[in-house]
């Protein structure tokens, strides 16, 4: 099927013509898109409305796969949470209660059409299966522009264990990244899924397939490093386990000033090769070096780790000497390496220099208020067990993303209230950006060198 064709309008809805004049009482079902609909738009909207009675079950198969919908309070209306797949094919089954006590069942069989530019994406954090720290971002980066991003933000769905409340923020066309509130609770399952599939992200850009991630917020990790006094505290689920004496960037010039602000854990190298080439100053330059580092764990996307320097051990807990780095024993470090995750917030205090929102993941130094304000919708939202859904006024727990009654899909027998079954589109599970060192699920890494970081 030709792309042309999505640009025809939606179809008409098809009808049982269950009713008559005889029997003012029975049951109508109007469902859309129309059976032998061809060629239809991936965002077009399955919805089954019932006249003189009640939707009892509604059921959508796509490739054997059943899709998820939500049923109106007053049960007339059903509607499906996503979009289409394109160049697929759907069967619609509904299943109406009349006034008279009877049922009638419509069946609608349709199909999407191909599209010839598709929206590819991949999570730069978290991966799937991981235990992350509880600052930890979902991040999503996309290969190509994003036209129209309040579409592609509708297509988000955070469940949260614990409920949480949240915001998207674009920093670009081709990065959106979530945030909560405040931190996320320590050991909690939380699931993403970018519903991507049947998208309409721009002029003829269309998502293809899901993207998702099911991950677990460990043990909280909490570390505040102090320029002034030279130590760092780190806290474990409220709890002092260890101060380190730490040295800092010497200062002098803005790259050798360690960042001031909320950090968080990145990755862990170890080793990783800090080249000052990377900043510039490549041999022959006074000050070049070029050092081979071991447990480090990096904090922002301008060199900085906290990592091992057996060098600056006399200088630690009493003098800045580093190139921006947060240097420890190599005890206190290899320490630090096996403690950490991905998302373990690193706060520094002291410096002159403040950390940039996109240097690394700096989120947490955006004020709430202006990190909603990034958000395509310019919404909150409230994460919990059912799914994500704007923040409302005196509503702090969770509820479906449509905001309608009920959220599960209707298959036969369900009643709402039912658990959800799983969405329209497979999602399959995404090659993430390759990280230096993927930590598991206890936080260690493997070992994968890493060349041309400055640093140190």
């Amino acid at each position: 099927m030709a792309c042309a064709a999505l640009a025809v309008t939606g179809p008409a809805g098809c009808s049982d013509g269950g009713g008559t004049d005889l029997n003012l009482n029975a049951v109508r079902l109007d469902v859309s898109p129309a059976n032998g609909g061809d060629g239809l738009r991936p965002d077009s909207v399955i919805q089954v409305a019932a006249d003189r009675g009640t939707v009892e079950n509604v059921t959508v198969t796509h490739r054997g796969a059943p899709v998820e919908g939500d049923l109106s309070a007053d049960r007339t209306r059903w509607k499906a949470r996503w979009t289409l797949a394109p160049d697929s094919s759907y069967t619609v089954t509904a299943t109406g209660l009349g006034r008279d006590g009877r049922t009638r069942t419509v069946t609608s069989d349709f199909s999407t059409a191909k599209v010839k530019k598709t929206l590819d994406a991949a999570l730069e954090a978290p991966y799937d299966k991981e235990t992350v720290g509880v600052g930890i971002p979902i991040v999503l980066r996309f290969e190509q522009g994003v036209g129209d991003r309040a579409a592609v933000e509708r297509s988000f769905e955070v469940r949260s264990a614990k409920p949480v409340e949240g915001a998207w923020h674009w920093f670009d066309d081709q990065t959106v990244v979530f945030r909560t509130r405040e931190y996320w609770p320590a050991h909690t399952k939380v699931s993403f899924r970018a519903h991507l599939t049947g998208v309409r992200a721009g002029k003829g850009l269309w998502g293809a397939k899901d993207v998702r991630a099911d991950f677990r917020v460990g043990d909280s990790h909490i570390s505040k490093a102090s320029a002034v006094t030279h130590m760092m505290s780190v806290r474990r689920n409220g709890r002092l386990v260890r101060t380190i004496p730490v040295s800092m960037g010497r200062g002098g010039v803005e790259k050798y000033t360690t960042t001031n602000g909320v950090h968080l854990t990145m990755e862990k190298d170890d080793p990783v090769i800090m080249d000052s080439a990377t900043t510039g100053c490549g041999p022959g330059c006074p000050g070049y070096y070029r050092e081979t580092v071991y447990a480090a764990v990096r904090i922002s996307n301008s060199g900085e780790y906290v990592h091992s320097a057996p060098w600056s051990v006399g200088d630690q807990g009493n003098s800045n000497v580093s190139h921006g780095c947060v240097n420890a024993s190599p005890e206190n470090a290899r320490w630090f390496y096996n403690l950490s995750y991905r998302g373990d917030p690193v706060r520094v205090t002291g410096t002159s220099r403040e950390l940039e929102p996109d240097n690394g993941w700096g989120f947490w130094q955006e004020s709430w208020k202006k990190w909603v304000q990034g958000s395509a919708l310019r919404r909150a939202v409230t994460a919990g067990p059912q799914g994500s859904a704007p923040v409302q006024s005196g509503n702090a727990q969770a509820a479906n993303p449509t905001g309608s009654a009920s959220s599960p899909s209707l298959s036969p027998g369900a009643r709402p209230g039912a658990p959800a079954v799983p969405g329209a589109a497979p999602s399959q599970p995404v090659v993430p950006v390759a990280p230096s060192a993927a930590p598991t699920a206890q936080g260690e890494a493997r070992p994968n060198p890493q060349v041309g970081r400055s640093g140190h």
